[in-house]
């Protein structure tokens, strides 16, 4: 089963819980575009409180302990039997964070509506101000689902396998900062900016597309790889990207809001 689902596909769901994942870096709240229109039956789910514990040494969006997640997922509906779809309105960037937060706590069956919002609206499918009453959920949250990195392990995978920072180019090179105190990126990576993952309209490309992509960044079969972004948010987009080309890769979820916490770590630039 693929990681991606349609329109077409999710409107012949109807036993699927559904998370709005929109989110904003700096804002506006996504609870508010929720409110100004959302997919039948869908439940917003909060970027910063349901898919990262606070803020701290860890990153900005460090990933939450079994417990405060599982009982998030609860708390929005989810079931360990019932398939999970996640949408955005930023060509999948932030949806992806709640499919992967979801299979690396064991939910066996979670999928990205591809092109989000606009591809809904494309098909002719209506929105709704009408928000659902929600049944508390029974999942139950089995960390160690997907790879992870720490700060040592995507440093060594820097230089023996593939280091992927899948924020933009100029943010990599150094060149601007607009969150983390220092600029720059995690020596021996290479720049994969998330947003050359997807086509016109926000859509994934397919994967004999995506292959090609990761194959020039050096990516290939047998060769270990893993991403980083800002704070684990679009480099989970760079692993469902990845997952699709049928690349394993693992998430520093600390990423460079986690690296610079430590002066002590080099940082390249350019």
């Amino acid at each position: 089963m693929s990681a991606l689902i349609t329109p077409a596909e999710l409107a012949a769901l109807p036993e699927a819980s559904v998370l709005d994942v929109r989110w904003r870096l700096g804002g506006p709240p996504g609870v508010e575009l929720y409110h100004e229109g959302h997919l039948a039956g869908a439940v917003f789910c909060d970027v910063d409180a349901d898919l990262a514990a606070p803020p701290g040494a860890g990153g900005r969006h460090p990933l939450p302990d079994a417990a405060g997640f599982q009982r998030a997922m609860r708390a929005l509906g989810v079931c360990d039997g019932r398939t999970v779809v996640v949408y955005d309105d930023a060509g999948s960037t932030t949806a992806a964070r709640a499919w992967w937060a979801l299979r690396y706590f064991g939910h066996r069956s979670v999928r990205v509506l591809d092109g989000g919002l606009a591809a809904w609206a494309e098909a002719g499918l209506p929105l709704t101000k009408d928000e659902p009453e929600i049944r508390p959920g029974d999942f139950t949250a089995r960390p160690g689902g997907m790879p992870t990195l720490t700060a040592d392990e995507a440093a060594a995978l820097a230089t023996e396998g593939v280091l992927l920072d899948a924020r933009a180019a100029e943010r990599y090179r150094g060149e601007v900062e607009p969150v983390d105190p220092v600029a720059g990126h995690v020596p021996g990576a290479v720049s994969a900016p998330t947003t050359d993952n997807v086509g016109p309209g926000g859509r994934f490309l397919a994967p004999a597309a995506l292959r090609e992509r990761f194959a020039a960044l050096g990516v290939e079969e047998g060769v270990a790889v893993g991403a980083y972004c800002g704070s684990g948010v679009t480099a989970a987009h760079e692993v469902l990207a990845l997952e699709l080309a049928g690349l394993p890769a693992a998430l520093y979820v600390g990423s460079w809001s986690n690296w610079v916490a430590d002066p002590s770590r080099p940082v390249a630039t350019g």
